[in-house]
């Protein structure tokens, strides 16, 4: 699967003043990892997220989000937005919870 370029170089901007960020193919799409962490990736024009699995619930309940669920069943700890979630500003917050989750786990 091919991923969004543009939405790849928006997450790359926000990303782009840290040194431990490298970026993987993953899932047919673009993951970024933090610290030797998965992140959050780009997959087609979606954004895929690693929250700390106690806040999911809260993640879901905001407009536009969905469990990621590429095995056909939800991975906790994940989600998947939509395009229409990702405008403004609301990108900045999701790349931003993603990283503060890579951050929370122990080094690699």
């Amino acid at each position: 699967m091919t991923y969004d370029e543009e939405l790849v170089a928006r997450v790359r901007a926000l990303l782009a003043d840290r040194t431990d960020v490298a970026e993987r193919r993953m899932f047919g799409g673009l993951t970024f990892m933090v610290a030797g962490h998965m992140c959050c990736g780009v997959n087609g024009d979606e954004l895929i997220v690693r929250l700390d699995p106690d806040r999911e619930a809260d993640a879901l309940a905001r407009p536009h989000a969905r469990p990621m669920d590429f095995t056909r069943r939800p991975m906790r700890g994940f989600v998947t937005m939509q395009p229409e979630g990702l405008k403004g500003p609301q990108l900045n917050r999701w790349v931003h919870e993603a990283v503060t989750r890579a951050e929370s786990l122990p080094p690699k």
